[in-house]
């Protein structure tokens, strides 16, 4: 049987945090019985371990060193101090269990209690993996779905607290716009995990008017906070879906804010890939120099995507106009503003269009010119000439009707 040092549980809890940041080896006060907190002290490496115990060796302290890679490492590797049978003057077998073949009862009970508390040391030590795994992947998850990382504090002293539920406030101000979001999170119903399952979304506009939404989650992904600002704000986003029968799919979706739902939200349109709208195409029917620089391309198309009202360079007959784009799937085209905001109207569009277009407008124009100049009737002073000439008529003959068929005089 393997005897060990009573030790007191913030110990316990100090390994679990040495092990989550990295640190491997502990220092401990071998000349106490009970270990205590501040009995013990964790390092990166087994040389500042050693240094710290050559350091503080007095008549009353003294530190032994050892390598741990999990809390069972660190309790089957502390021995009880030499002293304590001194002290306590104890026989462990000098008890009504002794007998002439030793207390074999008594170890075997005690056996079983180590074994029992190693078992609870083990749950409690994967309960702790498990809930600094939530912890890390909720504070990521808040993280890239545009949430930023100043809620984490908060978020991990709710999940400490065992809550049910719980919500995180966020706040920001886009364009001057103030925009806010309640994050709503759930305890499972059989395990300490918790979930991030949606998020209510809200954006006062410049005129006074608040819109809100509730945002759904699936396995993690859904609307970014940045794309329910769009949505919010009266534009569309490009987005990877899922069916009810779990097929993937994608499509661009807008808020109706003309109807709602039995949950009060905004009903949603969709304009799926069959519905024609191509993107690519409507912003080349303008002279957007971005499109002149394949990455440059490619990160307009994903801004316009994600709803963004994008910054352009409109470049035409040698002049360079920065203009303003987003995405209008609803009337497959794009909206285009000036610099300031405001938006262009459909009758100056043509100044801005790609040289493309208006070659090929130029180029029709210019066929109708010829075939209405190959159609211009012959005027009189022509008809005469071609019939005087050779002193034979030059022009067809007259068709008359004679009943049946048409006869050629």
């Amino acid at each position: 049987m393997k005897s060990e040092h009573p030790i007191a549980d913030e110990v316990l809890d100090l390994v679990t945090i040495a092990l989550s940041k990295g640190e491997h080896y502990m220092a401990y006060n071998n000349s106490l019985y009970f270990i205590d907190k501040d009995d013990v002290h964790f390092f990166n490496t087994k040389e500042e371990a050693n240094d710290f115990s050559t350091a503080n060796i007095s008549d009353r302290d003294n530190f032994s060193v050892l390598h741990f890679n999990s809390l069972k490492d660190v309790l089957e590797q502390i021995p009880y101090g030499e002293c304590i049978s001194h002290q306590l003057n104890l026989d462990p077998d000098a008890n009504s269990l002794h007998n002439k073949d030793g207390n074999d009862f008594t170890d075997a009970l005690i056996d079983h209690f180590e074994s029992q508390q190693l078992s609870v040391f083990d749950k409690q030590l994967k309960t702790n993996f498990m809930n600094n795994e939530n912890l890390q992947y909720l504070t990521d998850n808040i993280k890239y779905m545009g949430f930023g990382e100043t809620l984490k504090a908060e978020l991990e002293r709710n999940m400490s607290e065992g809550k049910g539920e719980f919500q995180l406030q966020f706040k920001a101000e886009v364009n001057k716009k103030p925009f806010e979001a309640t994050l709503n999170f759930r305890k499972s119903d059989s395990t300490d995990m918790y979930f991030f399952n949606n998020y209510h979304a809200s954006l006062e506009k410049s005129n006074g008017e608040k819109n809100g939404q509730t945002f759904y989650l699936n396995k993690g992904k859904g609307v970014t906070a940045k794309e329910a600002y769009n949505l919010l704000d009266g534009r569309a986003v490009h987005k990877d879906l899922v069916t009810k029968e779990g097929q993937p799919y994608k499509a661009w979706i807008q808020l109706d804010f003309e109807n709602k739902d039995k949950n009060n939200n905004f009903e949603v349109r969709q304009f799926h890939e069959n519905y024609g709208y191509d993107l690519k195409a409507a912003v080349e029917k303008f002279a957007v120099a971005e499109l002149n620089d394949p990455d440059k391309a490619k990160a307009l198309m994903q801004s316009l995507e994600k709803g963004n009202v994008q910054s352009i360079t409109i470049e035409k007959d040698g002049s360079s106009h920065k203009m303003f784009m987003e995405a209008d799937p609803q009337y497959k085209k794009v909206t285009l503003y000036d610099s300031n905001m405001k938006m262009v109207a459909k009758e100056s569009l043509e100044q801005y269009k790609s040289g493309i277009d208006k070659g090929s407008k130029e180029v029709k124009e210019g066929q109708e010119n010829d075939k209405k100049k190959d159609l211009k009737p012959v005027t009189k002073t022509e008809k005469e000439k071609l019939e005087k000439k050779n002193g034979q008529s030059l022009l067809p003959k007259k068709r008359e009707s004679k009943g049946k068929g048409l006869g050629v005089s």
